[in-house]
């Protein structure tokens, strides 16, 4: 037995049409999962899907506005409908705006909120009912470094992010008994398009983090294949409700 193997399983990836939500969405579909990449984008949907289907399995792409509870609660119906079944959620939707705390409007705090936060409960509590018909599920939130410190020009981001691990911690304490297991990925650094956009906001960024962090590199997607796999597989049957840190020890460094 292959307790990494994730054939026969259904996998959602929100945000998974691009950066680390297609990294961990291929390394689910290279260990047999059937992946629906689902995202607000379209054209990112279709161009991933293609990606993926070159490889074989089934791969399916689906737009969702994770804000919007109705669109979530529409999305994983599509799925269930079309495959029988939902074994794996990953909330990997994420939006940022970075300026100085005093100069957010409550629109921007709740759009992104809306986003980071609030669509990660949004998928997790439509899932629930589907998780609990095939015996069990895995849900894995992608948290942050910011799950775990402060930064200056990311108030609303940090907050999505923090409360994403304890929220998860709840559904993990809540659904331990019906064999859901609940856990977050904390990515350090990781060269995205999200990223990228960071380092031309914060001056010598690039640097100052090579510098922290021991392995002296910042994160690829691909970084996060072997934990996305070992939490949304039988591996981690007895794993609930962890905060994992992926980061090349940039958390650990003094």
């Amino acid at each position: 037995m292959n307790i990494f193997s994730l054939e026969g399983r259904v996998a959602v990836i929100t945000g998974g049409n691009g950066g680390l939500g297609f990294g961990i969405a291929s390394a689910l579909h290279s260990y047999g999962a059937t992946v629906v990449i689902a995202g607000r984008q379209k054209d990112k949907n279709k161009s991933a899907v293609e990606r993926l289907s070159r490889l074989g399995g089934r791969v399916l792409g689906i737009e969702v506005d994770v804000a919007d509870e109705l669109s979530c609660k529409a999305m994983l119906a599509v799925v269930a409908e079309e495959f029988g079944r939902i074994d794996i959620l990953v909330n990997n939707a994420g939006i940022a705006i970075r300026k100085p705390p005093e100069e957010y409007s409550v629109d921007e705090w709740r759009s992104v909120i809306d986003v980071n936060l609030s669509g990660a409960f949004y998928c997790s509590h439509h899932v629930y009912p589907y998780m609990v018909e095939v015996g069990g599920g895995k849900i894995i939130n992608i948290g942050s470094m910011l799950s775990i410190f402060g930064m200056p020009l990311s108030v609303p981001y940090g907050a999505s992010k923090g409360g994403i691990v304890q929220m998860g911690r709840s559904f993990a304490a809540a659904w331990a008994d019906k064999n859901i297991q609940v856990n977050a990925i904390l990515p350090g650094w990781v060269d995205t398009e999200m990223t990228r956009e960071t380092r031309s906001q914060v001056k010598d960024l690039h640097q100052r983090v090579i510098d922290r962090t021991p392995a002296k590199r910042w994160g690829l997607p691909s970084d996060f294949a072997g934990v996305a796999v070992f939490l949304a597989s039988s591996a981690s049957d007895f794993v609930t409700g962890v905060a994992l840190p992926v980061d090349g020890g940039f958390s650990i460094s003094g």
